[in-house]
């Protein structure tokens, strides 16, 4: 099948957000945490790569939060897009989904890694659900803290939900967390072993929480992981 892009929008330097919509469809079915993935000839070679959905199920449409790769085969094409520009495509795929019923959790992300989430988060039966929820993002700069504002308010306006950001390079004046996630790990999980972990970023990242949850005494079950290079 074909996705036609709507429109891409700019929200951190290098970064994309992205709507699709697949016009075969009346409704694409999916469930948050899943990916589509896009194939194109390169140089008469076949080239598929996979991105998690970023927002929840809505008609035939798809959101994609997407960071320009140098040197990439894929994603350079991706953000020369037009509206109305089409891309061959398979799926939805993939097991990172949040289980059911949802139990606290708390998920772990890195740059785009956070998108899986924000699909999370916008779902009926998780905005629905009582459990507490945990947001712990990390990245690089300021700039870098993806629908920075849609967590914000979520945190306001859902008791049950927190949001923690923390940076690896500060610039003057911030004010908030500094570092990798590993080093808030303690705060997101307040002593409790008795919850699930959704981890979604570089495998550096993901090898390095699922150890120390381990070392925690976390069962295999509680971490659910997805993780790119």
């Amino acid at each position: 099948m074909k996705a036609r892009l709507i429109e891409s929008v700019e929200i951190a330097p290098e970064v994309r957000h992205f709507t699709f919509a697949v016009d075969s469809l009346e409704r694409l079915d999916f469930t948050p945490g899943q990916f589509v993935s896009f194939s194109r000839d390169v140089l008469g070679k076949s080239i598929t790569r996979a991105y998690s959905i970023a927002s929840e199920p809505a008609g035939n449409r798809f959101e994609l939060c997407l960071n320009r790769v140098q040197d990439g085969h894929l994603s350079p094409w991706l953000f020369e897009m037009k509206p109305d520009d089409v891309i061959e495509m398979s799926g939805p795929l993939g097991y990172f989904v949040p289980k059911a019923p949802l139990r606290d959790a708390v998920f772990v992300a890195t740059g785009t890694g956070v998108a899986p989430f924000r699909s999370f988060l916008r779902w009926p039966p998780v905005v629905a659900a009582s459990s507490r929820l945990t947001l712990l993002f990390g990245t690089r700069l300021e700039a870098g803290l993806l629908y920075r504002q849609e967590f914000q308010e979520l945190a306001t306006g859902r008791p049950a939900f927190r949001y923690i950001p923390t940076l690896t390079r500060p610039e003057p004046g911030w004010a908030g967390r500094t570092g990798r996630v590993q080093a808030h790990l303690d705060e997101a999980l307040e002593g409790r072993t008795d919850l699930d972990v959704y981890v979604c970023g570089l495998k550096a990242m993901v090898d390095d929480v699922r150890a120390a949850l381990k070392s925690k005494g976390f069962e295999r079950k509680q971490i659910i992981v997805e993780k790119y290079d």
